[in-house]
């Protein structure tokens, strides 16, 4: 399936990461007519938002500047993600609500899971940007005025240099061949500080960049953050 083309008018959730394809996502939804009831957005038991490590004060800060009520989900060992979001969902449902809308982009294994899953709980995924180039994306993300900053690298991917650099030409410009302009494999991670449907940008300041090593059966994972401050 590729982006949805009919505009609906029904009111749906929108699944927001704190990075910029969630961002574009939004604006590509309500251009196709759908009404956005809430932000929805998974948050670990350390207070960040999941995989961007996005401090959850500055996420309760983009959902105010765009003006949307935040439903967030709280991830822990002893509540997984796949209990807590159909818990979640469910009471969404009891509401009227049966959709949820993503920024995936290319990875057919994700979307995929992703409509198993909620196909099993009774709801609906939308893709708005679905199979977007990420050139092109890239490219009209910059000149949009919206403006993000990088949260993480993968370090097997990407350099570390590159955390807490502005998601800006000059940063697409100096990515690998190897690396997806949009950073859909996972290469890197972003937070939007500002854009046309913020009623002001946010305030933060970026710490200095550390690397912290993570553990997966088989596998040691090396990430570079920048943790962002709020002000």
């Amino acid at each position: 399936m590729g982006r949805q083309t009919q505009t609906s008018g029904e009111r749906i959730l929108h699944s927001w990461s704190s990075g910029k394809d969630s961002a574009v996502a939004l604006a590509k939804a309500r251009e196709l007519g759908h009404e956005i009831e809430a932000l929805i957005t998974v948050v670990r038991n350390d207070e960040r938002v999941s995989v961007h490590a996005v401090r959850r004060e500055l996420l309760r800060s983009q959902a105010e500047a765009l003006g949307l009520p935040l439903i967030e989900v709280l991830v822990t060992p002893e509540n997984p993600y796949e209990k807590a979001v159909s818990e979640t969902l469910t009471r969404q449902g009891k509401n009227g609500i049966s959709k949820v809308c993503y920024g995936d982009l290319f990875l057919e294994d994700i979307k995929i899971w992703r409509d198993r899953f909620h196909a099993a709980i009774g709801f609906e995924c939308l893709y708005p940007i679905w199979k977007m180039d990420t050139t092109e994306f890239a490219r009209d993300f910059i000149a949009s005025g919206r403006k993000a900053v990088i949260t993480c690298v993968d370090t097997k991917r990407l350099d570390f240099g590159f955390a807490g650099r502005d998601y800006d030409e000059d940063f697409i410009r100096d990515l690998p061949d190897t690396v997806d302009p949009c950073g859909e494999n996972g290469e890197f991670h972003t937070f939007v500080y500002d854009g046309p449907e913020f009623a002001a940008p946010i305030e933060f300041r970026r710490s200095k960049p550390t690397l912290r090593e993570f553990d997966d059966p088989g596998h040691r994972f090396t990430f570079g953050f920048c943790d962002l401050l709020p002000i």
